[in-house]
């Protein structure tokens, strides 16, 4: 029996990833750089209608590089979601800054407004990390306005959301900086890699120079700033510039599995699928659902059960503020009865099979074990 995925990687049927990977080995043009770098770099940042972008090793690598661009240092606060992966928190920690762990609103699952405000009234961050959650867009317009009040930066994590597009607009291109994630299990990657976006052209070139161990314009080694190893691979590049290729596609698939899920479970009452709340295009990387309160099935009898037929699926991400390594910073809340809405998501939410490979057989699959679970508990 194969085993039915999260997320795993798509090349594209055409062969374009590996059209571009052949031209880096025909030009010998295997490592470090070269010209698939400059394109993808070209590539991405014309497609989100932005002036420049550097290729990276990851997503972590460009929210690192972007904090440093912001200038976040030792004792400076940066807020940050707490519903998010750890990568989003874990750059404020490499430049020794301190995070502060802002709520979840409901509609999104996005970083809150009204707990960002509060988390205002008692801070003065160097700069505020907005996540988008799943590929859904979080409310940009009301927490730009919050934070263009405070005149603090907004580095935008649309490391899930490659392609989403908010009154127009791709997310990532909001902030002063946005970045993305090619890690294997995005809708589009380059094996591992990320992005670093901007408008602001001066600031990408700082980041490239920093990537590249901060190499000082001298015939011999110097080097006056601190650097790190941090840029992608030519042969990595190539892969995505095939994947770029199929973006669209990709994001039609997974709004296709997206609406199978929620058509297969309109009629149970328990489960309430995340669907896009905001004029947008989602690209619906993962499609997630949560479970009522008094449901009788709860979110763990779903993901073992897939898991005994060998399909994965996993849990909402923990927050941050509940992690070991975080518990001690602060943390604001939506609600003012001492709830968080993010645990309330997380306690409550499951991620579905969103394989852009899986089969029509593989989504009946998985679709008829959860209704199954819900039948015999009636």
């Amino acid at each position: 029996m194969s085993r039915i995925y999260l997320a795993s990687p798509h090349m594209s049927d055409e062969g374009y990833e590996q059209m571009f990977v052949k031209e880096a080995f025909d030009t010998n043009w295997v490592a470090p750089l070269g010209e698939n770098v400059n394109q993808f770099e070209k590539e991405v940042a014309e497609y989100v209608k932005i002036k420049d972008a550097a290729a990276l090793s990851s997503g972590t690598s460009a929210i690192h590089l972007a904090l440093k661009a912001l200038g976040v240092g030792k004792g400076d606060v940066v807020f940050c979601p707490t519903l998010t992966f750890s990568a989003t928190a874990n750059p404020i920690l490499y430049q020794n800054a301190t995070p502060v762990f802002i709520d979840s609103e409901k509609e999104t699952w996005n970083m809150s407004p009204k707990a960002l405000q509060k988390a205002f009234e008692k801070y003065t961050p160097k700069a505020v990390i907005v996540v988008h959650l799943y590929g859904h867009t979080a409310k940009m317009d009301e927490i730009m306005e919050i934070c263009e009040k405070q005149h603090v930066p907004i580095l935008e994590d649309a490391a899930e959301s490659l392609g989403t597009t908010y009154q127009d607009k791709f997310t990532g291109t909001f902030g002063k900086y946005g970045v993305f994630s090619f890690n294997g299990n995005k809708i589009i990657t380059t094996s591992g890699g990320g992005m670093l976006i901007s408008n602001d052209e001066s600031g990408i070139q700082k980041a490239r120079f920093w990537a590249t161990q901060a190499r000082d314009k001298a015939r011999h080694y110097q080097h006056s700033e601190i650097g790190y190893n941090y840029r992608m691979s030519n042969v990595l590049a190539g892969i995505g510039r095939g994947q770029l290729m199929v973006l669209e596609k990709r994001i039609a698939q997974k709004k296709a599995i997206f609406d199978m899920y929620q058509k297969a479970f309109e009629d149970i009452d328990a489960i309430q699928m995340h669907e896009a709340s905001l004029q947008e295009r989602c690209n619906y990387w993962l499609s997630v659902m949560t479970l009522k309160e008094n449901s009788k099935v709860k979110p763990l009898d779903i993901m073992e059960a897939l898991e005994k037929e060998k399909i994965e699926s996993r849990p909402i991400w923990k927050p941050m503020h509940l992690q070991p390594i975080f518990e001690k910073y602060d943390f604001f809340e939506e609600n003012e009865k001492n709830s968080s809405v993010a645990e309330e998501i997380f306690n409550h939410g499951v991620c579905l099979p969103s394989d852009t490979k899986n089969s029509s057989e593989d989504m009946e699959k998985i679709i008829k074990i959860i209704r199954d679970l819900f039948e015999r508990k009636d």
